[in-house]
């Protein structure tokens, strides 16, 4: 299914290239974004789905005194997140809060709770402890990782630990959800892998000009990256001399991958194309893809893009899923003019959703649809039958190797 243009947009004053799910927000689906122009003061937007679930409304917005390359919220506090930010000259790193009465006030401004200081380098990322709370952070430039204790009574930030990262130039990272000791950081020429209580590397896989990765949350091991050649690889970093399977990608740089949090296998991709891709990787390993289901079908093995989403003007650099709403996912053009959001549902099918139940269209590479208007039995008994599909095909692999035979396979309850 290519071409898909269905989702809501929000519109940047300024160019933009970092937007993040906000996870602390239990009641509501959020994202902050935040601006990067050189001569005019830059913008921190704090964006809700409305009630209604057919709009983005503004909750916020703040002023940032530089230029924003990377935003990431608190994992237990709404209220608070991370910059890297340039001044023009150098760069820097600060936390930061939202202040407590903010949609009373036309402009409040955020209060800076701290610096982190001890760079000397660009700052590529702030990493937050993937798993609850917890005081520790990471920061990563182009030559050191860093890790952090974060005191926030006392509003005081120290290094723990602190180790260079030799000859190669670093460009960011993920933290293992699995294991809160282990971090994965790209390079230029290479994803290395490092234990975080040593600060000492573990592994090493020699790949050039790799520009994102991140962990898969529902299944260990498991890392996705998105490359300037190779397109996106998915990698089980146990056994790492090649991919585990490999998608084309972009026609330009990939720039950037996410992992769905809920439902293992669903992959956001974006990139100098203009373009975000949704991919549903395969769950059989290398060994099983080229033995067993090639055996089985060897003609019709599934096309892994679900959608391919066009309708931007400029390079798409910021994906963000929901957390609270694993369908929805927001992605972010550099030209802050079109900010996106959509739903997504599967069960080795995309279902897309208008943020509304009443304009709804499943898609596969058979093209099958439903008409709009259902009842409101049906919307209930859609998202039951695709959750039903989806475990037959997680727990059954001669289904899964099958399911692709069918032109549908739901139920609709008028």
């Amino acid at each position: 299914m290519q071409g898909g243009s269905s989702g809501i947009g929000y519109g940047l004053k300024y160019q933009a290239r970092c937007i993040s799910d906000v996870r602390a927000d239990t009641d509501h689906t959020s994202f902050l974004t935040g601006t990067l122009s050189l001569k005019e003061e830059n913008e921190v937007h704090l964006i809700r789905l409305s009630s209604g679930g057919t709009e983005l409304v503004c909750e916020g917005l703040f002023s940032h005194p530089n230029e924003i390359w990377d935003l990431a919220s608190c994992p237990f506090d709404q209220r608070i997140f991370s910059t890297v930010y340039s001044t023009g000259e150098s760069y820097g790193a600060a936390i930061w809060q939202i202040p407590e009465l903010y949609g009373e006030l036309n402009s409040p401004q955020l209060e800076k709770i701290t610096s982190l200081g001890a760079h000397v380098g660009k700052i590529k990322c702030i990493l937050w402890w993937p798993c609850g709370r917890h005081d520790k952070l990471i920061s990563i430039d182009e030559e050191n990782l860093f890790l952090w204790s974060l005191d926030m009574p006392k509003k005081a930030i120290q290094v723990q630990l602190q180790e260079s990262a030799g000859l190669h130039n670093l460009s960011g990272g993920a933290w293992d959800p699995h294991d809160v000791n282990a971090l994965a950081a790209t390079s230029e020429s290479s994803i290395q892998f490092w234990d975080l209580r040593t600060m000492m590397k573990t592994n090493l896989i020699e790949r050039s000009h790799v520009r994102n990765v991140d962990y898969n949350p529902k299944k260990p091991h498991v890392i996705v990256t998105a490359e300037d050649e190779s397109g996106i690889c998915i990698w089980d970093i146990r056994k790492s001399k090649a991919p585990v399977q490999e998608l084309p990608g972009h026609t330009h740089w990939t720039w950037a991958v996410r992992c769905n949090p809920e439902h293992e296998g669903l992959i956001l991709s974006s990139g100098t194309d203009s373009t975000v891709n949704l991919w549903l990787a395969s769950p059989f390993s290398r060994d099983e893809l080229t033995s067993e289901t090639l055996v089985d079908s060897p003609t019709r093995q599934p096309d892994p893009l679900l959608n391919s989403y066009s309708d931007y003007e400029d390079s798409v650099y910021g994906l963000a899923w929901s957390s609270r709403e694993p369908w929805i996912f927001a992605s972010l053009s550099y030209d802050g003019r079109r900010q996106r959001l959509d739903n997504v549902k599967l069960g080795y099918v995309s279902l897309e959703i208008a943020l509304s139940w009443h304009s709804i269209s499943i898609g596969c590479r058979s093209a099958f649809a439903f008409a709009e208007g259902r009842s409101d039995k049906s919307r209930f008994w859609v998202p039951v039958v695709l959750a039903i599909i989806h475990g037959h095909v997680i727990t059954n692999k001669d289904f899964t190797s099958k399911i692709w035979r069918f032109s549908v396979l739901t139920y609709v309850h008028e």
